[in-house]
Parts: C-alpha cells; sequence; structure tokens
C-alpha cells in the first residue's frame, strides 16, 4: 500500500508542467554528484585539519565535545569554500558520462533542443547557488562566530592582532584616537577624545585605558582628564579614577581583522558599514569585499554549470579524463582570479564591487564562447 502511494506522489513530481523524467534524471544526477564530492571531500579535509590541531587541542585540555563542535562549525564554511569548485566537477562528472554513453546525442535526435536540456541543469544550479547564499548570508556568520571563539581558546597561534595607532570620527564633530587596542581584552591604551562646535575644538578627554564592559554595553576610561573650552577662552579641568563614556561604538569598530567580517549578517555587516562610512573610516574594502561577494560567489554557480555543460556535453576522444582535467585547470584559473581581484581590491586599485564581478565576467566570456562548440 506505501509503495503505491510513493509510485503516485513520484509520478506526480514527474507530471509538473515542463519538467520530464530526463529532467528529473539530470538534477538527480547533478546534486547526487555535487553532495557526493562535498561530503567525501570535507571529510578528508576534517581528518587532515584535525592531524594539525590535535596536538594543540591535547596541550590546551579540549575535550571531546569541544573538538566536535569545532568541526561542526567548520563544516558549512568548507562547504560553501568548495561549492562553485564542485558544482563545475559535478557538472563536468556526469555529463561528461551521458555524453560517452551517447545519451545527449540520443536526447538530442528526439528533438530536444540543447537549450531545453539546460533547464534541468538551472534549476539545480539555482538550489546550490540558494543554499550558497543562505550559508553565507546567516549559517557562516553565527558558525564562525563560535568557531572562532573556540580557535581563540584551543587552538595557539589564533590570537588577534593589537591593533596600533587608531584614528576614527565616530559621529559629527567627534573624534577618538588610540595608540593600541587590543580586541582579545577589548581595552584600548593612551586614548583621546576630541569634541569640535564650528570647527573649534570644545572639549577633550584623556585617559591611561579604555575597556568594554560587556554586561553594561558601554565603555569605561580609566585614570582620565577632561578639559572643556568655553568661548570666554576660561578652561575647566576634571579629573577622576574612572568613568563611564557616551561613545557609539562598539569593539568590533576597532578590530580589523578578516575573521571577524565573517561573523557578521547581511543586516549586520550593511549597518556597519553604513555606521564606519557616517564615521569617516578608511580601509573598508575588506568589508565591501565581503557584502559583495556574497551575491556574486553565488551568482558563479550558473557561470560555471554552463561552462561545465558546454565543455563536457561532447563526445570526444580523450575520454572523461580530459574533460575533466580541463575542467579542474578552469575552476583553478577561477580561484586564482578571484584572488589576485580581491587583493587589488584590498590595496585600493579596483573599486570591491568591480573586483567581486570581475571573475564571473570573464568567465561569462568563455561560456558564450564554449557554447558555439555545444553539440546541436
Amino acid at each position: 500500500m506505501e509503495k503505491g502511494n510513493d509510485r503516485k506522489t513520484w509520478s506526480e513530481i514527474m507530471k509538473i508542467p515542463g519538467l520530464k523524467k530526463i529532467d528529473i534524471y539530470i538534477i538527480k544526477k547533478f546534486l547526487g554528484t555535487y553532495f557526493f564530492a562535498i561530503a567525501l571531500i570535507v571529510s578528508i579535509s576534517i581528518v587532515f585539519d584535525l592531524s594539525e590541531k590535535i596536538d594543540n587541542f591535547i596541550e590546551n585540555e579540549a575535550p571531546l565535545d569541544v573538538i566536535f563542535l569545532y568541526y561542526l562549525y567548520f563544516i558549512p564554511w568548507l562547504t560553501n569554500l568548495l561549492s562553485s569548485l564542485f558544482t563545475f566537477i559535478a557538472v563536468i562528472f556526469f555529463t561528461s558520462k551521458l555524453a560517452y554513453n551517447s545519451e545527449i546525442i540520443a536526447i538530442l535526435s528526439n528533438g530536444v533542443s540543447f537549450r531545453r536540456i539546460l533547464l534541468p541543469y538551472f534549476i539545480a544550479a539555482t538550489f546550490i547557488a540558494l543554499l550558497s547564499f543562505g550559508l553565507m548570508g546567516y549559517v557562516i556568520p553565527y558558525s564562525n562566530e563560535h568557531k572562532i571563539s573556540l580557535e581563540l581558546s584551543y587552538i595557539k597561534g589564533k590570537t588577534p592582532e593589537v591593533q596600533q595607532n587608531i584614528h576614527m570620527q565616530i559621529d559629527t564633530g567627534k573624534y577618538v584616537s588610540m595608540h593600541s587596542y587590543d580586541p582579545r581584552k577589548e581595552q584600548g591604551y593612551k586614548f583621546s577624545l576630541e569634541k569640535y562646535e564650528e570647527g573649534e575644538l570644545i572639549s577633550k578627554l584623556m585617559a591611561d585605558k579604555i575597556k568594554w564592559d560587556s554586561l553594561g554595553s558601554k565603555w569605561i576610561v580609566e585614570d582620565y582628564y577632561i578639559r572643556n573650552l568655553n568661548k570666554q577662552g576660561k578652561d575647566e579641568l576634571i579629573e577622576g579614577a574612572e568613568t563611564d563614556t557616551s561613545l557609539t561604538v562598539t569593539p568590533l569598530d576597532f578590530e580589523q581583522q578578516e575573521d571577524y567580517v565573517e561573523t557578521m549578517g547581511m543586516s549586520e555587516l550593511n549597518s556597519f558599514i553604513k555606521r564606519r562610512k557616517m564615521q569617516g573610516a578608511e580601509n573598508l574594502e575588506l568589508y565591501q569585499l565581503e557584502k559583495y561577494r556574497r551575491f556574486s560567489y553565488p551568482f558563479s554557480t550558473f557561470i560555471l554549470t554552463l561552462i561545465g555543460v558546454f565543455l563536457s556535453s561532447r563526445k570526444v576522444r580523450g575520454g572523461m579524463g580530459m574533460q575533466i582535467g580541463i575542467g579542474i585547470s578552469l575552476s583553478f584559473a577561477y580561484i586564482l582570479f578571484m584572488r589576485f581581484a580581491r587583493m587589488y581590491a584590498l590595496t585600493g586599485a579596483i573599486d570591491p564591487l568591480v573586483a567581486v564581478w570581475i571573475p564571473n565576467f570573464i568567465f561569462a566570456i568563455i561560456a558564450s564562447l564554449l557554447y558555439r562548440f555545444a553539440p546541436r
């Protein structure tokens, strides 16, 4: 009885308007090969990563549940990192098998156009692209936050770098500076806050140390003095051991590490960039790159899928090995383009928005050229 119900459900699926049995077959092959390849390489990567970090875990007395959680948080980041590469490889692998077995020729001989064959590929690519976008925008920021926390506690060499000589506008007419800031302690040293009205200095706060009170979500300065200047030229000097401040910044505003950028959700990242622009901060390329990358990277799934289909849909003498080899070479070329564009964006030579889309643009041109060689 249950089998009959299953057959009926499956039949209904195949009767969706415009979706044929061959579409279901290609989608299953595409996604099946993709997830199998991802699961395999993620498992291997975890084994290698654990072999490198096991001494650190043992030395820092990490419990087994902590190690398990660390790699649980590690999986979304690694899965998304390899997504485009294995989308490409998956398409080439199973499409070249279809071509080698003359299945694509048989499909075309039955009056199905090559463009129509692309429909199930786009459906599967859309699923992978949405998965990648969801991971980058919502899952990975959460998992990275916990992963980095565990790295700080149980893995050596992961201590955040101390920031030096910080200067920042935090509001209209308000400027802060610090000689140094320690992200792990959330403390700054040799701190100053200057307030201006109509271009004239009206108040200056100097403190030996400033620290973040996480419970009260506020900054506290220690060993401070405040110099207030009025229009009559009289100065008012206030000194003290400790007091609160009304700074509209958080510790994240002083942290310039790439790891922490990836802990921000989409809304948090947008708010952060907007706030830093208002503050007059420079060197926002890292944050802008991350923002634009969360849209361009999932979109690359479609381009790489097309290239994979065009490359492997024709039967060649070299067989699948040759097509897979070309596919892997193009995959690494795409990653190389991404790295170079990112490097130039961080130095300010290229606008971050242009940088993240350059690889997609170049490979879109390659896809249009390869389309000419696709079977008809």
